[in-house]
């Protein structure tokens, strides 16, 4: 072992043989590897893990690499290295302009998988952990982030699948306004739905003014799940 067993490595490729292989290699190698087999796959393990690297074909069906890669830079760090056909200049060049860290051309040998990965990680800034407080206070309630629960004294207060996607949201970043379309995205990849648009947004305006009434003493005019003129909503726990 390396000493690397704490560095995640999610391997993204519709190549069930080639998967494998690299998956046990890296693991050899001392890494933790999650395997995708593709983009759609993918999306679901990165709603749910956090990963310190991301390997990625660029031609998978559906969703290609080059697309997911430029989508997941909208709202991610992760380093991405490609894995391209040999001598597809320009998927090599569209991936570095859609925010991948590096490429590699098949075939290639492991060993030099193992030394573009190595040498990305190492001028990956460390990432500073912000600590999120495990019980958020919001007036009368206390929301558990770790469980997902809203709590009133020793009453658990219900909340409806979308309120409580929506305090996740919220939870993760506190203190910072989380923009109406943000909102629909990430409401869309908690609950399977994909929809967007004007109409959308309003439908979350209702949900954060049901929201607010489980726990605000005026949601009229809210403390703790407040909205920030041109920014979005805020929650702002004691």
């Amino acid at each position: 072992m390396n000493g690397q067993a704490d560095i995640h490595l999610l391997i993204v490729d519709d190549d069930e043989r080639i998967r494998s292989l690299l998956q046990k290699f890296l693991i050899r190698s001392g890494f933790f590897v999650t395997a995708a087999r593709d983009a759609a796959h993918a999306r679901r393990l990165l709603g749910g893990l956090d990963f310190d690297l991301i390997v990625m074909d660029v031609m998978m069906p559906g969703e290609d690499g080059v697309s997911l890669t430029r989508s997941l830079r909208e709202t991610m760090k992760t380093p991405i290295l490609l894995l391209t056909a040999k001598g597809e200049t320009a998927d090599r060049i569209a991936g570095l302009e859609a925010g991948a860290d590096d490429y590699l051309a098949k075939p290639f040998e492991p060993k030099e998988l193992l030394l573009r990965i190595n040498a990305i990680l190492r001028r990956t800034p460390v990432a500073v952990e912000t600590k999120v407080p495990k019980v958020l206070n919001l007036g009368p309630v206390r929301y558990d982030v770790d469980r997902g629960e809203m709590w009133r004294g020793d009453s658990l207060v219900r909340l409806t699948a979308t309120e409580a996607a929506l305090m996740r949201i919220f939870a993760a970043k506190p203190g910072e306004p989380v923009s109406r379309t943000q909102l629909v995205e990430d409401l869309g990849r908690a609950t399977g739905r994909g929809e967007s648009g004007q109409a959308q947004e309003r439908a979350v305006d209702v949900q954060i003014t049901r929201l607010r009434r489980k726990f605000e003493t005026d949601p009229k005019q809210p403390r703790y799940l407040q909205t920030v003129r041109g920014a979005g909503y805020m929650l702002a726990p004691e």
